[in-house]
């Protein structure tokens, strides 16, 4: 549990500048907790750390604990489909965060690549060695580790240049019209749920390629490429078509399935070239038991699905 903070203002001020004082911070991060939705004035969250205070206002909120300063080792299960002196391909299960933050200081990929692995770049921080790019809580599947710097920032440039293929299969609610297409939406803080990505003017550029791979009775299995990587990309283009993912609890809508554990979203296949040896990498992985069984369970009748190669492939 985080701590509570809960006091009657003395005099008018910004919300910012008295949190701060309140929790004996600094004043940006009584900031960024604002924009979080953390804070209450009068019972009103308020997200803007400039919002003018009255004397006699109550303020109150729950302020997470802070993550820890390092990130230990524990022996967590991950899967390591390649690794060299230079990088990792590794298998993220879904239920599982990236790394320490805010409310999941442990249990981490990271915590589980410093047991698992010998060296891990610095280039993230201390509570981020190695990572090179994210996927999300829920979604399972393969992802790139550095394990040197130098690495780190080659990989890094890749990702910028869209040269790095990620590709992902998902199960969405209806059937599609078309049988392919790409959406192309900038992403952003969604501009009142602050928790929330969405489509704004402004976003960070974001474009995800999809086709269909099967359509069923009242969902469609596709695979979606990305050609950007903004933070919740698919889930939320997915939902802009009016077809979110089955499962997302955040951008999809109650359905009669009643999917439970997070969205049906798997990163099955990643392509990039080796720092070192400039070599073209590829590898696949199946998704988890649960994808398979509510595909089974909506109609999918394909022997297979793609990322089932499970390991280095060809492109």
């Amino acid at each position: 549990m985080g701590e509570r903070i809960d006091f009657i203002a003395r005099e008018q001020q910004r919300l910012d500048v008295l949190l701060a004082e309140a929790m004996e911070a600094t004043r940006s991060r009584a900031a960024a907790l604002i924009r979080e939705g953390r804070v209450e004035v009068e019972g009103v969250r308020r997200e803007k750390a400039g919002f003018e205070v009255k004397p006699g206002w109550r303020v109150c909120g729950e302020i997470p604990q802070a993550a820890p300063a390092r990130a230990v080792a524990q022996d967590l299960p991950v899967r390591i489909l390649y690794q060299d002196g230079e990088l990792a391909v590794v298998y993220k299960p879904s239920g599982m965060t990236v790394h320490p933050a805010p409310g999941n200081p442990d249990g981490t990929l990271v915590n589980a690549l410093l047991a698992r692995l010998d060296s891990l770049s610095g280039i993230g921080g201390e509570l981020r060695p190695g990572i090179v790019h994210r996927i999300d809580k829920d979604t399972s599947g393969i992802l790139l580790v550095a394990k040197n710097d130098r690495a780190h920032a080659a990989l890094s440039e890749q990702i910028a240049l869209h040269t790095v293929n990620r590709a992902y299969i998902t199960l969405v609610e209806g059937r599609m019209k078309e049988i392919s297409g790409v959406v192309d939406g900038p992403i952003g803080r969604h501009p009142v749920d602050r928790k929330k990505m969405a489509i704004v003017p402004g976003g960070k550029q974001a474009r995800t390629h999809w086709r269909v791979l099967e359509q069923m009775q009242g969902a469609s299995l596709l695979e979606c490429v990305l050609e950007t990587g903004r933070t919740h990309q698919i889930r939320v283009h997915m939902a802009s078509l009016g077809h979110p993912v089955l499962g997302d609890p955040v951008y999809g809508r109650k359905t009669r399935w009643n999917i439970q554990g997070g969205q049906l979203l798997h990163a099955y296949r990643l392509g990039f070239t080796h720092p070192t040896t400039g070599e073209r990498m590829i590898f696949e992985a199946p998704a988890e038991a649960r994808f398979y069984e509510w595909y089974h369970k909506l109609g999918g009748t394909l022997e297979a699905l793609p990322g089932e190669a499970d390991g280095r492939t060809k492109e």
